[in-house]
């Protein structure tokens, strides 16, 4: 007579069987990566944030590499097409990347990461200080809308929850895992932009004071009460003037600016040029629309503004 299994036995098998199984269904039931493309590396950093293990996320833009230059390869249109999803910036920092994304063929949602943040308006001059004014839209009237949203940590919270919202959308079976990294992830940002307002705090308003490569720090100079000038506009692809150039060294020289900073996405010969010039330190370098290598100081986005930190303090506390 076969002996009969028992009921430990049946267990195991009925176990053994659904593990199978499960292994089987998988890749049909969302177990691979949900492959996501984001247009510059910061996106792609929040993106692996909230994604963890479940997604592949490549940047079309990469670490120190400049967007506002960026030349897509018909490979590039070719892979965004087979995405599962898309991700940009929004507010005219990369449009090229929806084109380029419906060119390769892809039917999918373009998440606009910055949806929800208050906006702020270009100014018209540069080489000069930059006030801007508060708005809610792509545009507004004949204004130009600032795109460097991400500089202030509260809108980079706003970031983090569309993403989450839309991966969740995009792979329901991970909805507790997307949840869960936002959340963490959201504790981080809520006591970085805590340690940001405290150490400016700390430093005389007259000495929040510095000159950058490009219009990117709006955002930042806002949140935490520092003033950024800069010799061109939101694009640093944009033609410095000599007006504005000398009218900002002379402003340098009257206002007793302690630093110049360069950005690592641009070149370096014309902050080196105001520098000599107005007599004015070099502060070292800022991170403004891409990360660094993973080999360097600023890696991740949390890694970046904790680095632009040190450095902004390091120059700012200084006696000119």
């Amino acid at each position: 007579m076969k002996p009969q299994p028992t009921t430990a036995g049946r267990r195991l098998a009925r176990a053994i069987a659904g593990g199978l199984l499960a292994l089987a269904l998988g890749p049909a039931h969302g177990q691979q990566p949900l492959d996501v493309t984001a247009s510059f590396s910061i996106l792609g950093d929040f993106v692996q944030q909230v994604g963890g293990e479940r997604v592949k996320v490549r940047s079309l833009v990469g670490a120190d590499e400049d967007a506002h230059a960026f030349q897509p390869r018909p490979s590039d249109a070719r892979e965004i097409g087979s995405a599962a999803l898309v991700v940009v910036n929004g507010l005219g920092f990369d449009d090229w990347m929806s084109r380029l994304a419906r060119s390769g063929g892809y039917k999918g949602t373009i998440v606009v990461a910055s949806d929800g943040v208050v906006t702020l308006e270009m100014a018209d001059d540069h080489g000069h200080d930059h006030g801007h004014k508060h708005s809610h839209g792509h545009k507004h009237g004949s204004k130009a809308i600032d795109p460097h949203a991400w500089q202030d940590v509260g809108n980079a919270r706003q970031y983090v929850a569309n993403i989450a919202a839309a991966l969740t959308a995009a792979d329901p079976a991970g909805a507790d895992t997307y949840r869960a990294n936002a959340e963490r992830y959201d504790g981080e940002l809520r006591a970085l932009d805590a340690e940001l307002r405290a150490a400016f705090e700390a430093i005389p308003a007259e000495r929040r004071k510095v000159v950058t490569s490009h219009d990117a720090f709006a955002y930042f100079g806002r949140a935490y009460g520092v003033r950024f000038l800069s010799p061109v506009g939101v694009s640093n692809n944009a033609e410095p003037t000599a007006k504005g150039v000398a009218r900002l060294i002379r402003q340098l020289k009257a206002e007793n600016i302690p630093a110049v900073f360069i950005e690592n996405v641009v070149d370096a010969r014309l902050i080196e040029r105001i520098r000599a010039e107005s007599g004015a330190r070099m502060g070292g370098t800022l991170y403004s629309d891409a990360l660094s290598g993973a080999g360097g100081p600023a890696a991740s986005y949390v890694q970046m503004m904790r680095s632009n930190l040190q450095a902004l303090q390091d120059a700012l506390r200084e006696t000119p």
